[in-house]
């Protein structure tokens, strides 16, 4: 038994998976039901439904209807432990891992830590934006949206006026875009009746995108859509360029020009959340090289799934989209080959099976390019968007989330409106030189 921890020994062989996100979590549910002894570790005690962050973030619905406790998910499994800990390193030539909470052996283990806000070594950005990648990430952005125009309303300078009410969003990729159209609805029906001392017309929704294209990897219709759909809703949408600097109060482009904002919310891209151990041979672009059985290169009893895996394919040199759908197929896979293994039968290569991606904008609008039965089928508009929401509201775990999140959507979509619009801990205050002093000078 590992004392510290109280993980009592067994006669069937220990997998540690390191990590409880997409891949983690269904790789768990699938080993549960098999003659093994797991044990899920994550510094979280909760799986987060991350395709719904953003709506966390522009007060569509609650944090708790997009999380799931993992102890309640795995309850009736007597095979099952979870430790709430943070992985410190991976010793290799040992089989165990030091977390911290003590060490723990392993028979096999399976790193599921998925990805991180990629800054691209910006630390003046990493710093001062906002990023949306946890609860707390999508609580903080929310609040600062809404203390932002609090503090408009005691302002009679224009130039602060204007950095209160700018959002700057970094990225065009389905989370940017997500937001942009979530924010865009919000400054057309919700903020004017809640502040009608601010003229909304003073309200710009900036979304900068490296690539000549929104929504890259989706067909060339997909992208066109979001692009006409965000500038109707009166989205500036900069193409081609770059996030140069950002001091708290500016955002410099690469072409010149300046957008005034006291909020820069980042969506420009992710890496892995690589961990301490693992040679730097195994890890290509910033991800665990693995095999086609999902086995970390150079490694005999270790293996990564999800974000974190590098498994490149004919049709995917750069390796597999770090999405939700591999790395859920990922889980269930392995969980198939650990099976193999333990019936002594041969382990079966992985197959991605594409099944599309897809993107919401805003009421009434989202984009899908789905591949059905073989056939690739895309579309557009009011359908797409209902496509999304049967989606996602089967994707979200447990009957009760789901009930909730479908009554939070139908009341917002009927009467323009949400109750979640609560400055409820952290913000994120960007404030200039000259405002740090006199805050420091009055506390």
């Amino acid at each position: 038994m590992d004392k510290k921890a109280k993980i009592p020994d067994s006669a069937y062989p220990r997998i540690i998976v390191v990590g409880g996100g997409f891949a983690g979590l269904e790789l768990v549910r699938k080993l549960a039901k098999l003659r093994v002894q797991v044990l899920l570790i994550d510094k979280k005690n909760h799986h987060t439904f991350q395709p719904l962050l953003y709506q966390i973030a522009t007060a569509a619905i609650e944090p708790e209807l997009i999380i799931y406790p993992f102890r309640k998910f795995f309850e009736r499994y007597d095979n099952v432990f979870y430790r709430l800990a943070e992985v410190i390193e991976i010793k290799t030539n040992e089989s165990l891992i030091e977390t911290s909470i003590g060490q723990f052996h392993y028979n096999y283990l399976v790193v599921a830590t998925g990805a991180e806000t990629n800054y691209y070594g910006n630390k003046d950005i990493q710093q001062k934006a906002i990023s949306i990648k946890s609860v707390e990430d999508a609580q903080a952005l929310r609040n600062t949206i809404l203390v932002n125009f609090e503090k408009a309303l005691q302002t009679d300078d224009q130039e602060q006026l204007n950095r209160l009410m700018d959002y700057v969003i970094v990225g065009g990729g389905p989370t940017g875009v997500e937001l942009a159209g979530a924010l865009s609805e919000l400054k057309k029906h919700v903020f004017p009746k809640d502040y009608k001392e601010l003229n909304f017309v003073n309200m710009d929704i900036h979304l900068v995108q490296s690539g000549n294209v929104l929504l890259k990897g989706m067909s060339e219709k997909a992208s066109r859509i979001a692009l006409e759909t965000l500038e109707q809703f009166g989205v500036k949408v900069w193409l081609n360029s770059r996030v140069k600097s950002y001091d708290g109060t500016s955002v410099m482009l690469d072409t010149g020009e300046r957008l005034s904002s006291h909020t820069l919310i980042w969506a420009a891209g992710v890496r892995g959340a690589l961990l301490r151990g693992i040679s730097s041979e195994s890890i290509q672009d910033g991800r665990y090289i693995t095999d086609a059985f999902n086995q970390v290169s150079g490694l005999t009893n270790v293996f990564a799934i999800g974000d974190i895996a590098f498994m490149k394919t004919t049709h995917y040199p750069n390796g597999l989209p770090m999405l939700a759908q591999p790395a859920i197929q990922q889980g269930r896979h392995l969980a198939r080959n650990f099976k193999r293994r333990l019936e002594g039968k041969a382990l079966i290569p992985f197959q991605y099976k594409d099944q599309g991606v897809m993107a919401t904008i805003g009421r009434n609008s989202a984009v899908a390019d789905l591949k059905l039965l073989g056939t690739q089928f895309r579309t557009g508009g009011f359908f797409a968007w209902l496509i999304w929401i049967l989606i996602h509201l089967i994707s979200i775990i447990g009957f009760r989330n789901r009930f909730f999140v479908l009554v939070n959507w139908m009341d917002r979509y009927f009467n323009y409106n949400s109750s979640m619009r609560l400055i409820l801990g952290d913000t994120k205050e960007n404030l200039t030189a000259e405002a740090v002093a006199e805050k420091s000078v009055s506390n």
